[in-house]
């Protein structure tokens, strides 16, 4: 069951622990016992979380279809090919024929 704020006119703000269905309704101040309103006196307890949890929030929450941004900026050796080059793992012969120790030995070169 969760905590909600509730303001009493007559003694000021307190806390109740309520069920999820009674969420709207008013309750009953402990003190003079007058049926206070439900207020949002707190922000959401996400605060209070630990920084893993909400890294994983916020990768849930971005949108499917959003693109995708690079963090490392225009210029960025390992996403937009600037810098040094990759290698492609191909062999050239000194007689121009090229092989790829690394790939499907069966694959032919074009």
């Amino acid at each position: 069951m969760p905590v909600y704020d509730y303001d009493c006119p007559a003694c000021g703000p307190f806390e109740a622990l309520q069920p999820m269905s009674a969420f709207a309704a008013p309750c009953t101040c402990p003190v003079c016992a007058a049926p206070a309103p439900r207020v949002l006196r707190t922000a959401p307890q996400i605060a209070n979380m630990d920084g893993g949890r909400r890294r994983a929030h916020a990768v849930n929450e971005k949108s499917a279809d959003s693109p995708r941004r690079a963090s490392h900026g225009p210029g960025c050796s390992c996403c937009s090919g600037g810098g040094q080059k990759k290698s492609s793992g191909t062999l050239y012969r000194p007689d121009g024929s090229k092989s790829f120790p690394k790939k499907r030995p069966w694959m032919i070169s074009h």
